[in-house]
């Protein structure tokens, strides 16, 4: 029996491999992943690799073991034929007998068109017949704390989510549910609904950014349609911009504040304060 992650070296698959590793033997977790040059470090400590890829089925065949518990981190390319990918994941384990598949999906109540491939995902999973646990990520901290250049250039947080709300929390965070589902026991065919003890909006977000940065960071609230006009004049492709839009319009609407208390409660402790978010990425 083994532990397998996919995108073991992906920003979210980082933190599981290092959280699990606190609490697994490294030759009881495989880690899989396109590029092993990524995972030398984990190799070294005794982690098994398989390198494969989500665009290759063929590179999944055989990779899983019957009684392996998987976690399905969702691929990244927003845009792309994502359930197609996943589904590939789905057929192997589900081939092989696994004992449990875990997905990072996302809320259930997000409607935005970034939740598609999400719910696309599920119904694949489900039909499976797999036991499964369905991680209903929601918003990371790092979506905005990763990208704070412009806006400490430009002295302003723009968005298009109006005084809605956002449950979000650190990828160390959502690595800890990951974890706690994988090596527990009682989770089999459980849907979670993740996101941070303490939502905020963007005018707490900006009046944060400005009191630990000395600066007046403004507060910019745009609609959703200027909002996709801007992120596409930053060079993103025009699909992705509105998509991103769409999770504002989302935001606005109460889609990602999350009371369930599941993260929290699978993680053992408070979620990450956005403010400890933000010192990091400041120091950083």
């Amino acid at each position: 029996m083994s532990i397998v992650v996919t995108g073991a070296t992906g920003h979210l698959g980082r933190h599981v491999m290092e959280q699990l590793l606190q609490q697994v033997p490294a030759d009881q977790v495989t880690a899989v992943v396109r590029t092993p040059e990524k995972a030398t470090d984990l190799a070294e400590r005794g982690v098994k690799l398989a390198v494969a890829d989500y665009n290759a089925p063929e590179t999944f065949d055989g990779l899983f073991a019957a009684g392996d518990k998987v976690l399905l981190i969702s691929g990244s390319e927003v845009g792309n034929d994502r359930v197609g990918q996943h589904t590939v994941v789905i057929g192997a384990a589900k081939a092989a007998g696994v004992a449990l598949l875990a997905y990072t999906s996302a809320p259930g109540s997000l409607t935005a068109a970034l939740a598609d491939d999400h719910r696309g995902t599920e119904k694949v999973l489900l039909e499976s017949g797999l036991p499964y646990v369905l991680l209903r990520n929601g918003w990371y901290h790092e979506n905005h704390t990763e990208n704070l250049a412009p806006v400490l250039e430009h002295g302003a947080v723009t968005h298009a989510a109006g005084a809605g709300r956002v449950s979000s929390a650190s990828r160390a965070d959502y690595a800890a549910a990951a974890v706690a589902v994988l090596t527990g026991e009682g989770h089999e065919n459980k849907t979670y609904e993740l996101g941070g003890d303490i939502a905020w909006s963007f005018a707490e977000y900006a009046a944060e950014l400005s009191r630990q940065t000395g600066r007046e960071i403004a507060e910019n609230p745009v609609d959703a349609e200027t909002l996709t006009g801007i992120l596409t004049g930053a060079g993103l492709p025009e699909p992705l911009a509105a998509i991103l839009a769409g999770v504002d319009t989302s935001v606005e609407k109460g889609e990602l504040v999350v009371t369930s208390g599941d993260l929290s409660r699978l993680a053992g402790r408070p979620t990450t304060p956005l403010a400890e978010s933000i010192t990091a990425a400041l120091k950083g």
